[in-house]
């Protein structure tokens, strides 16, 4: 049986590992391109030093030493956490405001202690105990939220416990015939897909934050995956569940269609640990692939990017994944390739500016406007090939042109590293932030001009330059998620917080006007909780708090996510 110590968890300052980090000398047209879009000197600039934990004071726990004893009885000492490292850790997401606030040792009110149960039971009696003692529950995931849905409320002042499900993390059993696989919630996501795949199976969920996620995380802030095109968003993945409470148990029926009345199935799916602890799921699995290419393609502009991408969305063929970048994150992420090297990778740098100086003859903006597109295929070689060939049909149709299978390699290899690059933006006096949504076919054009008019409206009222750029992906039959990138460089710690929210609650207000969601995948909690009433109406917002007040009386449950009291 596995302990506390084993359980993988981020640098308390930042994302992922201590020694994973972002460099720029190395990509020729990075710095270039920050000077002149945000005005930084990348080169003059010395970095923040990297934090210590040890410059700041971090406050004392509160938990009492009965409720100590309690929770030790429970699941061992080596499983009970009060060390300074471990609470700062726990006390956080990976929100721009959280890792600000980690940076500079705001540890105004963090959590009293971690734990980490090792079953179902266990769960079951550190909740008992939370009530009987007025306790402050947290369900920790993997740390990775970047909306506030793991975060303490400064104001709490009962004592607050972290719940890490890590030690809970096998995949118990898979139904074949079914195509189903019972997993344990705190497995995270390399680890689950290592165990599928050693039987042959995928459960083909890979968010941004795969690494550093967990499969209960998926479910409670309803996640969605880089190939949900094909293996669908997590409400899709999620057949069944076990719900443990403190005074019992819900299971849902991995089955595939219901009539029992209001779902309770989606009532808990993304309800952030307000009703209890998702223990377990049952997941719709798949037979990993013979054949897998990502294909990259390019389009003069936006416009016909997304033609070709509604296209694809109508056809009869179904990929694992399509993104469209715009212009702005096309130039982006051209500007994140690394120096040429080898041979062949100087061959392809030659080949590439051939390329350019061609579609510039042909009347093409490869500066500006240009769009790059990845689509990923799987199946059988025919299959693909079939596939491969509609897709090509349809980009030339709307004056694109197929780059191949060269770039779609790189962009699948590093597509996990992006969270590397806002703790590098950080040291640099840099926030670089995320917000995302939901829109229909109809209305993504005009969500996403007016997205960008507000964000540039807003700096240009305060006075400052930034970034943004914005690509769409997880296609629909009725729409699609626009996803928005920024980034703006701050000269007060001070001030640094009121800037941010200032740009970051315009972006989100114009998703309101319209009719986009607060958000498509990156949850609730606190940091989008000033558009819910606006999203789901003032209706919707009364019948959460009433289920949650229902369900926890006692407000010990993650108080204060999706909806206040």
């Amino acid at each position: 049986m596995i302990s506390a110590a084993d359980v993988k968890r981020h640098k308390w300052w930042g994302w992922g590992l201590d020694d994973v980090t972002f460099r720029f000398d190395n990509k020729p047209l990075f710095a270039p391109l920050v000077k002149e879009k945000v005005g930084l000197d990348l080169d003059a600039i010395t970095p923040r030093p990297e934090p210590q934990l040890s410059d700041y004071e971090v406050p004392a726990s509160v938990l009492s030493s009965e409720d100590a004893a309690a929770l030790t009885a429970i699941v061992g000492s080596e499983n009970v956490r009060t060390d300074d490292e471990y609470r700062v850790v726990h006390s956080f997401g990976r929100s721009v405001t959280d890792l600000f606030r980690a940076r500079i040792g705001d540890f105004r009110r963090i959590v009293d202690a971690v734990v980490y149960p090792a079953s179902d039971e266990e769960v079951q009696s550190i909740l008992r105990l939370v009530v009987e003692r007025d306790l402050v529950v947290i369900p920790f995931g993997g740390g990775s939220s970047i909306s506030g849905s793991v975060t303490p409320d400064v104001d709490e002042k009962r004592a607050i416990i972290t719940l890490n499900l890590g030690r809970m993390r096998r995949v118990l059993d898979i139904d074949d015939t079914a195509g189903l696989a019972r997993v344990q919630a705190g497995v995270y996501g390399p680890d689950l897909e290592e165990q599928l795949q050693e039987r042959g199976w995928t459960m083909g969920h890979f968010p941004d934050s795969f690494a550093y996620s967990t499969l209960g995380g998926w479910a409670a802030t309803r996640s969605s995956g880089m190939q949900s095109d094909k293996y669908g968003d997590i409400e899709g993945i999620v057949r069944g569940l076990r719900l443990v409470q403190a005074d019992g148990v819900i299971d849902t029926k991995p089955i595939p269609g219901r009539d029992s009345g209001s779902s309770v199935h989606e009532m808990v799916l993304g309800s952030e640990g307000r009703l209890g602890v998702i223990t377990e799921c049952t997941v719709r699995v798949h037979r990993v692939a013979p054949v897998r290419e990502v294909i990259a393609y390019m389009f003069p502009d936006w416009e016909s990017g997304v033609r070709g991408m509604h296209a694809i969305a109508r056809s009869e063929v179904h990929p694992v994944f399509t993104r469209l970048s715009d212009g702005p994150e096309t130039r982006f992420s051209l500007a994140m390739v690394k120096e040429p090297e080898s041979r062949k990778s100087k061959a392809m740098a030659k080949v590439q500016e051939g390329l350019f100086a061609y579609l510039r003859s042909k009347g093409w903006d490869t500066r500006e406007e240009m769009c790059i597109s990845y689509v990923c295929f799987e199946g059988t070689k025919q299959h693909v090939e079939r596939e491969k060939s509609a897709v090509k049909r349809i980009v030339k149709s709307v004056g694109g042109i197929t780059l191949g299978a060269g770039p779609g390699k790189i962009y699948d290899q590093k597509k996990f590293d992006t969270p590397y690059l806002r703790d590098f933006l950080l040291g640099m006096n840099v926030y670089g932030d995320v917000s995302d949504t939901g829109t229909t076919w109809s209305r993504l054009n005009e969500m996403h001009s007016s997205v960008y008019d507000a964000f540039y409206r807003k700096l240009d009222e305060m006075g400052l330059r930034g970034f943004m750029f914005c690509h769409m992906s997880h296609s629909y039959h009725q729409g699609a998620c626009l996803y928005f990138t920024f980034a703006v460089p701050y000269e007060s710690d001070e001030r640094m917080l009121e800037e941010y929210t200032a740009l970051k609650h315009a972006i989100q207000q114009e998703f309101m006007h319209h009719l986009g969601t607060v958000s498509h995948h990156h949850a609730v909690g606190t940091e989008h909780q000033p558009w819910i009433a606006e999203d789901i109406t003032e209706g919707g917002v009364r019948m959460l708090k009433d289920l949650y007040a229902a369900q926890d009386p006692g407000g010990n449950f993650n108080p204060g996510k999706i909806v206040t009291p």
